[in-house]
């Protein structure tokens, strides 16, 4: 009798399951679009993988029709207040005291705000970490609206009892949310699998990969960019990223000492910011930054992705030395620009190098390593560029965002059950 109950409730799902499926197809093919609902707190024009994730997503879904409406901080007073249109997505930005928290900031209008764009909206779409998710799902749940998460990574702060703290609230909080969520997406299985935010949660944990847009290098440029940097011919090796303790810039700068063995004329050019105002990073490594200085280069933070197409493409290979690492989109920009890659063999981070093949991985926290990773990928660098086509095919950005629109309706139909 209890055999015949399971297979019976085990015939009943696949019947649901089935019909779910034939309403996502129904809806897809009439033509419904869906209203879709972004909550996350920093936004164009801020610059960081995260944004450029979730922008590139909500301008191609409105481009197909979707009505998709941002709501985020307005972290600075230039940006215009309430809201406007930006590509074909509304963007609602609420005002934030000057009470910084770490990476955080306090929104007071933020709970009827975003209730109120719940109840218009079908389905809300939520970037992690967040300080917000816990009351994204209580505001959820008052609205009876289902909620996709992104993950971009765990949340790993400088050492300090402050910052543990944050870290443990902020984890407190997201497992709220992630309870009442629909679907988890993880920028990768790799990732998921050792991620603590994820891992509690696999059978809601959706792989897609990040959606990445490169220009083509401009080549007059790229020449004009290896003339200025390089010294006397010697390689240049790029580092784009925020100068902060997670992405271990200091161990790519320890790791010249390996490189000069071989390359003495080698440079090192950071394109990112520097003088990070939530750490100190920048300001404890003086002492090494100095010693290595004229080796070093720092361009600061570009937001114009020609300018780092030519930027990767100037530089012999590009170096990413993070004790963690969700994925790192900049890898991919740089294998689309023809630039291979030395990434430290983290979880989620190995991920571009592994499925390309173009670049090698070097032990995490290990100068030595990296340097030598550095040289081979330098001496030998033919055999590890790719075809920019092979790249775009693994990396398929319509692919990504068909995924997410996927996701996003089998939300909404999970919610009409």
């Amino acid at each position: 009798m209890v055999c015949r109950l399971i297979d019976q409730n085990e015939s009943v799902q696949e019947s649901a399951d089935a019909i779910l499926k034939q309403a996502e197809s129904t809806a897809r093919e009439s033509g419904q679009k869906l209203r879709i609902l972004i909550c996350l707190l920093y936004y164009v024009p801020h610059r960081t993988g995260l944004t450029i994730h979730v922008q590139h997503v909500a301008e191609e879904l409105a481009r197909r029709g979707h009505e998709v409406t941002v709501l985020t901080a307005r972290y600075k007073l230039s940006l215009p207040r309430d809201a406007e249109m930006h590509n074909g997505v509304r963007v609602v930005r609420l005002w934030v005291p000057p009470i910084p928290i770490s990476r955080g900031m306090i929104m007071p209008a933020y709970p009827w705000a975003a209730l109120g764009l719940m109840l218009q909206h079908d389905v809300v779409w939520v970037s992690t970490p967040m300080l917000e998710t816990a009351l994204v799902r209580l505001l959820a749940g008052l609205s009876r609206r289902p909620v996709v998460v992104t993950h971009h990574g765990d949340l790993i702060l400088p050492k300090g009892a402050a910052n543990r703290f944050i870290q443990g609230t902020m984890f407190f909080l997201y497992r709220i949310l992630a309870r009442y969520a629909s679907r988890l997406v993880a920028y990768s299985q790799d990732y998921a699998k050792q991620s603590y935010y994820l891992t509690p949660h696999m059978n809601k944990v959706k792989p897609i990969y990040p959606p990445i847009l490169m220009p083509p290098p401009n080549l007059g440029r790229v020449r004009e960019l290896r003339a200025k940097w390089s010294h006397e011919g010697g390689p240049l090796i790029g580092f784009s990223g925020r100068f902060v303790q997670e992405k271990r810039p200091d161990l790519l700068i320890r790791a010249l000492d390996v490189v000069n063995r071989t390359y003495p004329n080698a440079r090192v050019v950071f394109c990112g910011e520097y003088q990070i105002a939530y750490e100190d990073t920048w300001e404890h490594l003086q002492g090494l930054v100095n010693q290595y200085r004229e080796q070093l280069i720092f361009l600061g933070l570009s937001e114009d992705m020609q300018f780092m197409a030519d930027f990767y493409a100037a530089c012999d290979v590009l170096a990413l030395t993070s004790d963690t690492e969700c994925f790192a989109l900049v890898q991919v920009e740089a294998m689309l620009s023809g630039t291979p890659v030395v990434m430290t063999d983290t979880p989620g981070g190995r991920v571009p190098i592994t499925v390309t093949g173009m670049g090698k991985l070097a032990r995490a926290g290990d100068a030595q390593s990296i340097g030598e990773a550095l040289v081979e990928v330098i001496r030998h660098r033919d055999q590890y560029v790719k075809p920019r086509e092979q790249i775009e095919e693994i990396f398929s950005f319509q692919r990504t965002v068909d995924q997410y629109e996927t996701v996003f309706y089998e939300a909404v139909m999970d919610a009409k059950r």
